[in-house]
């Protein structure tokens, strides 16, 4: 037998009778604490409120900003050397950066990779910290906005207009930090050479995306094991990776031999003459560069090989009887 229902409304049940009748007598209660000129600059007010709070101020918002951050810290930093734009009637070319570098002062640029070290930092601490003002601002407007008397959320209606003041200028100031910006030289790089002059040039710090192990295709076998990994955004150039690899609890002094570092100029790499059965801890990383200032983050992966073919026991037949 067939049942056929009709008369539904498909669009989503509204809430319960019971609730809309409480909120309307809670609304009417408000409405006659307040004179109709109060009344409705109160409406305006939590309007604007709430479409703050929907827009510029967003759950989703503040969660894909999260996941920048995140990703940010698991980038690695770098410093690059590039010459200045050339000045109206300049006819001499720009110089290629490979060809800055030959002219910069190494113990100078040693130092200015710590400040680009110490810049990295500073700055996701910065926006950390600018990130945790726009999640509690939000919750204070939000509790706010819950609130149901109406008379103290006019009378602090000036200093709400401050507070979203204050985190539009929070919101931009993050915004702009999310990139990396120019390190500033307080010493020339390049020094005169006779009667060479030496180029004007500025220095930037600049963000690769993390290099991840692929934990799908990365499996251990029963004394070798195959990693596979990938950069977030391919590379628009071939880049090297160190792997290494340790077993994790060593039991004698010939197992604590069972580690290396492994330069790669691929994504994938086979581990060989593992111990079956084992736990062994994989790390990978973009190999060593002299542009790297800072590396916060590094990807790892615990794996544990497969046990090998079972040992032959003593037999289960016994002592053969005398004759």
């Amino acid at each position: 037998m067939d049942f056929q229902v009709t008369g539904l409304d498909k669009r989503k049940p509204d809430r319960p009778q019971c609730f809309r009748d409480q909120e309307e007598a809670e609304e009417a209660e408000d409405r006659q604490l307040l004179e109709p000129q109060a009344w409705r600059t109160y409406v305006e007010h939590r309007t604007a409120l709430r479409e703050f709070l929907t827009s510029d101020l967003s759950p989703q918002l503040l969660r894909r900003h999260h996941a920048r951050v995140e990703l940010l810290r698991r980038c690695s930093y770098h410093v690059e050397i590039l010459p200045k734009h050339l000045a109206l009637g300049d006819q001499n070319p720009p110089l290629l950066p490979h060809t800055v570098f030959q002219l910069v002062d190494p113990c100078k640029f040693q130092r200015m990779k710590k400040v680009g070290a110490s810049q990295a930092r500073i700055q996701l601490l910065l926006l950390g910290d600018l990130l945790e003002q726009l999640d509690g601002g939000r919750a204070a407007l939000d509790a706010l906005l819950e609130s149901p008397d109406p008379q103290p959320f006019l009378a602090g209606w000036a200093l709400v207009e401050q507070r979203l003041a204050g985190l539009l200028d929070v919101m931009d100031s993050f915004l702009a930090m999310m990139v990396p910006g120019r390190l500033h030289i307080k010493h020339r790089l390049v020094s005169d050479t006779g009667a060479t002059k030496a180029p004007h040039i500025r220095l930037l710090l600049s963000t690769k995306m993390p290099v991840m192990f692929d934990r799908k295709e990365s499996v251990a076998h029963q004394d070798w094991a195959t990693l596979r990994w990938f950069v977030i955004i391919h590379p628009a150039a071939p880049e090297q990776f160190e792997l290494r690899f340790k077993l994790l609890d060593p039991r004698t002094q010939q197992e604590c031999l069972q580690r290396g570092i492994v330069p790669v100029a691929a994504c994938s790499f086979d581990v060989h003459n593992l111990l079956p059965d084992r736990v062994y801890k994989f790390t990978v990383k973009r190999a060593e560069s002299h542009t790297l200032v800072y590396e916060p983050w590094q990807d790892s992966l615990i794996l544990h090989t497969r046990p090998g073919p079972p040992k032959a026991g003593p037999s289960r037949l016994g002592k053969p009887g005398c004759p």
